[in-house]
């Protein structure tokens, strides 16, 4: 049975909501650019905003539930950051500026930016250690919350591909925490 309440917000949505669209973006965009900076993305708040504008243009063309509108989300995220990559090889970017400022914390709340910092630094290094195509399907999983089936989907893999993937990775991920030191 369909979620009438996602169906009448996608509709709302559709004939152009403000509200509607806050909503989508409220539940959507945590976990889209959460994925984004997992991916590396060179600058996955200005992707995020790609994902929403591309999401808006075909919206009308969307036929599903929750679910499914999740997975589509997803995938698009995914061409992004594929697209970006691109993108960038053909064109490397120059910095120009304060370098440093970018690594500055906000005198606001040091101890809350340097605890993140760290834990962000810490994730990534651990995420490092994947293959490129273990660290999409942990981050699909995890950050996007999608089931292994909508992951295989995003990626356009097999079902078991998907599954060995994430059975290596997780593997991969316990090894590195035991050499750290980390235990159950």
């Amino acid at each position: 049975m369909p979620d009438t309440s996602f169906q009448e917000l996608l509709t709302s949505a559709v004939e152009g909501s403000e509200s509607a669209w806050m909503e989508l973006y409220r539940r959507f965009a945590g976990p889209v650019l959460g994925y984004l900076r997992s991916r590396g993305a060179a600058d996955a708040d200005d992707l995020v905003g790609e994902v929403f504008l591309q999401l808006a243009r075909n919206i009308g063309s969307f036929e599903g539930d929750e679910t499914q509108f999740r997975s589509w989300v997803f995938v698009i995220a995914h061409h992004r950051v594929v697209d970006e990559r691109r993108r960038l090889m053909r064109k490397p970017v120059v910095l120009r500026g304060d370098a440093d400022a970018l690594d500055r914390p906000d005198p606001q709340d040091v101890e809350g930016s340097a605890v993140e910092m760290a834990t962000e630094r810490d994730m990534a290094a651990l995420l490092e250690t994947l293959t490129p195509d273990q660290r999409a399907v942990i981050t699909l999983r995890i950050v996007g919350d999608l089931t292994l089936d909508e992951t295989a989907r995003v990626l356009g893999k097999r079902l078991g591909a998907v599954t060995q993937l994430q059975r290596r990775a997780l593997a991969s991920l316990r090894r590195a925490l035991e050499q750290r030191g980390v235990t159950r």
